[in-house]
């Protein structure tokens, strides 16, 4: 079995928190997993360093692995670098990092510069087909979970703010319908600058972590971009091994998200074991909950939706 009796994994090693694109604090998906009993979590949210430490209801400030532990939850800090401005979906998670390193403080920065202006510029671009959303009024001003008025700066906005955004002005019935729409339009498709994949293994490496590619099957299967040959999946992620690629998710909640292919989950995960077992080091999973339930989301990822063993858990993350 790899799952308990409630249907769930008790390790999920990919999950987000509202510092990114999830809907839970930190203290909330650790609190969702101690009422599940789960053995492990990992907060890998997207070009953010994790939240280290949390400040309770009475202002004082703890560390949250010690926080989780008391809660009897061994918690992941995680990173979700967003990897290659020309081919989409590449995200590789970095665990165990140096959060001080100057090389990943450098590229936290980075990251955050980018997205922001990529995603100001996908309002212009939506205003421009026909699809008015200002970046100011729509997504840096916004109402928060607790129906308040709100701020963001704009290195706090997450693509899925616009895509909510969108969704509230009925330009699309929810944010994944959004999503959709806006990835399969070409002039709405704004690339921005991104770490190339290797350079984030390397990066990983340097800052003393484990390096894995997050749903390998949400890359597509024949990819064609600029100034490349056309490969497929295989030889790209063939081409990260080589790199010094550590592991690679194969449990993954692929229905829930917008993966172009046919196979099931079940079959995924089967594939990707079979084919990689013996080419990295370690096979991980996880759900990439979000605590969408929180907005109305029709497809909901479950935390423990996918993931791993206690046994499978402790050969990453034992020692």
């Amino acid at each position: 079995m790899t799952e308990d009796s409630s249907g769930r994994y008790p390790c999920d090693m990919h999950c987000h928190t509202l510092r990114s694109d999830g809907n839970d604090t930190p203290q909330e998906l650790i609190a969702a997993a101690a009422k599940l009993g789960m053995h492990a979590v990992a907060i890998t949210d997207h070009d953010i360093d994790p939240p280290r430490a949390l400040t309770l209801t009475d202002g004082r400030q703890i560390d949250s692995v010690d926080y989780a532990a008391r809660r009897g939850v061994r918690l992941i800090l995680g990173y979700e670098f967003s990897c290659d401005a020309q081919v989409d979906d590449v995200h590789i998670c970095g665990y165990g990092l140096d959060w001080e390193h100057p090389g990943l403080m450098a590229e936290v920065e980075a990251a955050k510069r980018s997205k922001s202006r990529a995603y100001e510029e996908l309002c212009r671009r939506l205003t421009e087909t026909g699809m008015p959303l200002d970046w100011h009024a729509d997504i840096l001003h916004h109402v928060d979970a607790a129906g308040s008025p709100a701020v963001r700066k704009p290195e706090e906005v997450q693509r899925k703010h616009i895509f909510e955004a969108l969704a509230v002005r009925g330009y699309a019935p929810g944010w994944s319908e959004a999503k959709i729409m806006v990835r399969d339009d070409s002039k709405l498709n704004v690339r921005r600058r991104k770490i190339e994949p290797a350079a984030a293994v390397d990066l990983i490496h340097r800052c003393g972590g484990v390096a894995i590619l997050a749903h390998p099957y949400l890359i597509d299967e024949v990819i064609e971009s600029a100034g490349q040959p056309t490969r497929s999946r295989r030889q790209y992620i063939a081409a990260l091994i080589d790199a010094g690629l550590d592991g690679i998710e194969a449990s993954y909640s692929y229905d829930k998200t917008t993966y172009k292919g046919s196979l099931t989950p079940e079959q995924i995960e089967a594939e990707v074991r079979e084919t990689y077992t013996n080419r990295v080091r370690f096979i991980s999973g996880g759900s990439d909950y979000h605590a969408d339930h929180k907005k109305g989301s029709k497809k909901v990822r479950r935390l423990g939706e996918r993931g791993l063993t206690i046994d499978e858990f402790e050969d990453i993350f034992g020692n």
